[in-house]
């Protein structure tokens, strides 16, 4: 008998809002960056998820429960362009004066933060609620 069954998809989804949370601070700390590695200015990044099938076998062999949890399917780069603005001073500029800003919006972006977040410490909590009541159902058996 498997105690600790939703531990699985709760882990799994505590590891995609990680990486989504990792992928908003990259996007926040970049919000400015106007010329990258590249010579461009900063993509703001997406992570895309995916559901994903876990599959417990029983004692016995036989298949047992399927739970559903989600995983990142990637980290895509938001193709919208950037806002242009006018400041012929700036090192980043163009011949006309104009300099493209990353396509970063900083509300949206702690929206998303706030949004992993809060999705991060649910699925903390389910796992914290999991194991107390493993815990509870080993003190009841003795």
């Amino acid at each position: 008998m498997e105690l600790l069954s939703g531990i699985a998809a709760t882990s799994g989804a505590l590891n995609a809002q990680r990486t989504r949370l990792d992928v908003i601070a990259q996007n926040i700390a970049n919000a400015r960056t106007t010329r990258g590695p590249d010579g461009l200015p900063y993509q703001r990044r997406v992570v895309s998820f995916e559901n994903e099938l876990l599959r417990s076998t029983a004692p016995d062999g036989r298949a047992g429960n399927t739970l559903s949890s989600v995983r990142v399917a990637g980290v895509s780069i938001d193709p919208t362009p950037g806002q242009r603005i006018t400041d012929p001073g700036h090192p980043d500029a163009d011949a006309q004066g104009m300099v493209t800003l990353p396509n970063v919006n900083l509300a949206f972006e702690m929206v998303d933060l706030i949004t992993a977040s809060r999705a991060y410490e649910a699925n903390l909590s389910v796992a914290k609620n999991s194991r107390q009541m493993a815990m509870k159902t080993l003190e009841i058996g003795r």
